[in-house]
């Protein structure tokens, strides 16, 4: 009897529904952070391990902007809603962790584009969307953002190394230039933009699913 009374005594002076509600809860946010950190871990991994091998290796693209969104989750969320619509591609030959850092650079730039423009005319939060698809011996990656767009008196300049538009020690300007020699010179493709100023840009990733650079 005395412990029936105790634990009466108990349920009142704590709110056992209360506890029923949010005990679950808290123990699902606990999962999804434990989720979120072990895919930053394996995110991480995917970059650092990638490119120990000089040699192309098979390189699933979807995976890698997976990743990517992944590791650079803190530069967009508050920014920017991500979409992706990833088609079904086939395995190319890449350095996968070259193509990673081509994404990221990508990624964080539209992130960075869409900040400016939200601080400039008090704008909701923006959008990027990746899409990829296959067009006959090439795999496409297109990074779009609804950002503040290139203006058109410095579009023939991005690519050149050095050059940057944001504040000084905010970038090197080294970003699009390496992207540009890791996908035109060590993997064959090409890559391209569109932008239009005050609306926002697209960046453009051609490349060859098999190799045609003799595995440099």
């Amino acid at each position: 009897a005395a412990l029936g009374e105790d634990l009466a005594r108990f349920e009142e002076e704590i709110d056992v529904e209360y506890l029923e509600e949010e005990v679950p809860a808290a123990f699902d946010q606990t999962q999804d952070g434990v989720d979120r950190v072990t895919g930053l871990v394996q995110g991480l991994k995917g970059f650092a391990h990638a490119d120990r091998s000089q040699a192309k290796q098979d390189t699933d693209i979807n995976a890698i902007i997976e990743n990517t969104l992944v590791v650079s989750r803190n530069e967009y969320k508050y920014v920017a809603e991500v979409e992706t619509r990833l088609g079904d591609l086939p395995i190319i030959q890449a350095h996968p962790g070259d193509i990673g850092q081509v994404i990221l650079n990508l990624v964080v730039n539209a992130a960075h584009a869409i900040a400016d423009i939200s601080e400039k005319n008090g704008q909701d939060r923006g959008r990027i969307t990746i899409e990829t698809r296959q067009v006959e011996d090439q795999v496409v990656v297109s990074v779009t953002d609804t950002g503040k767009g290139i203006p058109d008196n410095i579009k023939n300049r991005i690519f050149d190394p050095f050059f940057t538009t944001k504040e000084v020690g905010l970038g090197s300007g080294q970003g699009l230039a390496i992207a540009r020699t890791i996908i035109h010179d060590k993997h064959g493709g090409t890559i391209s933009f569109t932008s239009t100023p005050g609306q926002g840009t697209t960046f453009y990733l051609h490349l060859p699913i098999e190799d045609r650079t003799g595995g440099a």
